[in-house]
């Protein structure tokens, strides 16, 4: 019967590993496991609010090109206005901004064969605005590219778009 061993387990063996080579150091084989081990630990770490609001927009906007624009919509910041009111539960205000968002994908169609595909370029936070801005690529099926930069907010737990 075999026993399992843990991290730290692990990292004990390979230090003793090392030792055969020169008693009482780590010798080349145990340094390079703990550095292995110390890479994987670190790997593991949460991601970060660039690495989420990137996510979050490029996941809208690969709605946006594959003619969901409900879901694209829903991504959208409904901040409440200053008399109490949210623009996003005006009907008209929807379905206006839910036949742009058709016509803008109907315009790159006709002036670039559509996107093919969303990439995520860079992200940056802005801790005076309290905003994140993700820097996303659209790739067009012309093969030209487009860089456009999408304001992220972070309400509740989740990412919107500004």
């Amino acid at each position: 019967m075999r026993k399992k061993l843990g991290l730290l387990g692990y990292l004990g063996l390979l230090g003793s590993l090392g030792r055969l080579e020169n008693p009482g150091s780590l010798g080349r084989l145990g340094r390079l496991g703990m550095l292995v081990m110390l890479g994987l630990v670190a790997s593991c770490a949460s991601p970060t609010k660039e690495e989420l609001a990137s996510l979050a927009a490029k996941g809208y906007y690969d709605h946006l090109i594959h003619g969901e624009y409900e879901q694209f919509y829903e991504g959208l910041d409904h901040r409440t206005l200053s008399d109490g009111t949210t623009l996003s539960t005006d009907s008209a205000y929807r379905s206006q901004m839910l036949d742009n968002l058709r016509q803008f994908m109907a315009h790159q169609t006709q002036a670039h064969r559509g996107v093919l595909e969303v990439r995520v370029s860079n992200a940056a936070t802005d801790t005076v605005q309290q905003l994140t801005n993700v820097f996303l690529v659209l790739c067009f099926a012309d093969s030209t590219n487009e860089e456009i930069v999408v304001p992220m907010v972070e309400r509740n737990g989740a990412w919107r778009m500004k």
